[in-house]
């Protein structure tokens, strides 16, 4: 198995609740990272639709074969790589901000629905919370999938790390004002997991966010390889997963935990 791996990250202005023209958008981007050599493409968070999300339920795609994941599909079928990026999906229990990897030969991994959802943004309110982690065996090895605001809890993350997975993919759409918190969490994530963390955030605005772009893949030791500023970019890059090995084993974090140590006592 190779460990080597060419990312194509996508950072676009997404149209607010217009499938049709974010896919048409995101078909572009496909093309060009198949161009450019990649194995696998990160879309952002809810990329096709946006925060749309009073029309959740209308917008929301079942799996696999509603609109989203079939153009999903054939694209990474057509162009010989994997595709990741979350959109509404539409489940027996209701609709979820959920990501799946589409791979070349019509594989279909997931869904990973994300776990935290964001109140700020009313998630609460129109979509279910998803109850199980997102880490999948794929070509290039064990991978971790969380979702924007999922950055916030580190449980999730280590617990990824644990697992064995050296690369962690995060698709978000992450607003102003709280770029520094972004740029500060992606390379702490990576730090103190000793993983890569490839995350992709999207630029523009919609009725009541503006998006701060910054979409970056970090390495393990929390060195940025690509960053993008705040307009519409692909970045790619090609990575080798034994760099999370080496760093691993140099500074033995993952080894050297103690949770034994770690429960609270309470009177």
């Amino acid at each position: 198995m190779s460990t080597e791996l060419t990312l194509s990250l996508v950072q676009m202005d997404i149209r607010l609740g217009e499938p049709d023209a974010n896919l048409e958008r995101g078909h572009e981007f496909v093309r060009q990272s198949a161009e450019r050599g990649s194995d696998l493409v990160v879309f952002p968070e809810l990329w096709t639709t946006g925060y749309d999300l009073p029309r959740a339920a209308e917008l929301a795609d079942p799996a696999p074969d509603g609109r989203t994941p079939s153009a999903l599909k054939g694209w990474a079928m057509a162009y010989n790589l994997w595709i990741t990026g979350s959109f509404l999906l539409r489940e027996a229990n209701g609709v979820t901000n959920a990501a799946f990897f589409f791979g070349p030969d019509g594989q279909l991994l997931g869904p990973y629905a994300k776990i935290h959802r964001f109140g700020l943004m009313a998630e609460d309110q129109w979509l279910e919370a998803g109850d199980r982690p997102g880490l999948f065996d794929l070509p290039w090895g064990r991978t971790g999938l969380a979702i924007c605001y999922d950055l916030r809890f580190p449980e999730l993350f280590r617990g990824y790390a644990l697992a064995g997975a050296r690369l962690i993919v995060l698709p978000s759409e992450w607003p102003h004002p709280r770029l520094a918190h972004w740029r500060t969490l992606i390379r702490a994530r990576a730090i103190e997991n000793q993983c890569f963390l490839a995350a992709v955030n999207r630029v523009g605005s919609d009725r009541d966010n503006t998006f701060c772009g910054h979409s970056a893949l970090i390495d393990p030791w929390g060195e940025t390889l690509v960053e993008a500023g705040e307009t519409e970019i692909l970045l790619t890059a090609t990575i080798d997963l034994a760099q999370a090995d080496e760093v691993r084993q140099r500074i033995p974090v993952l080894a050297d935990r103690r949770p034994e140590c770690y429960a609270m006592i309470h009177d």
